[in-house]
């Protein structure tokens, strides 16, 4: 099995090593069954949207910059997730912690801009 979140923060860190293997079903179990992602227009509500964006977005991008990943705020189950990517651009995602203890993203606002569909 994959490595999971044991800690909100390790989510951007799993999401940057997996996007630049081209997994995108790592990428896609970072995320709750129902998770929202939204990216520039680009709304994906749960698994299989999730699934498509990610497929489309890594056929185009071949990497990933390392954001700063910045301390997560938690409280209980909940946390704020958030990372300044290189081009000074802040990443704000909203995670949850699940009944067997790893973290998933259930919002996560994208600081990529998707390409254009003709």
């Amino acid at each position: 099995m994959s490595e999971t979140a044991r800690e909100p923060g390790d989510l951007a860190r799993l999401f940057h090593a997996r996007a630049n293997a081209g997994d995108v079903e790592g990428l896609v179990a970072l995320y709750e069954p129902q998770a929202v992602l939204a990216a520039g227009e680009v709304v994906a509500t749960g698994h299989d949207a999730i699934r498509r964006f990610y497929t489309d977005l890594l056929a185009r991008k071949s990497d990933f910059p390392e954001p700063e990943t910045l301390p997560a705020i938690t409280n209980g189950d909940l946390g704020l997730t958030f990372a300044r990517l290189p081009n000074g651009s802040f990443s704000v995602e909203a995670a949850r912690r699940q009944p067997d203890g790893r973290w998933l993203w259930a919002i996560d606002q994208l600081k990529i801009k998707p390409a254009k569909k003709d």
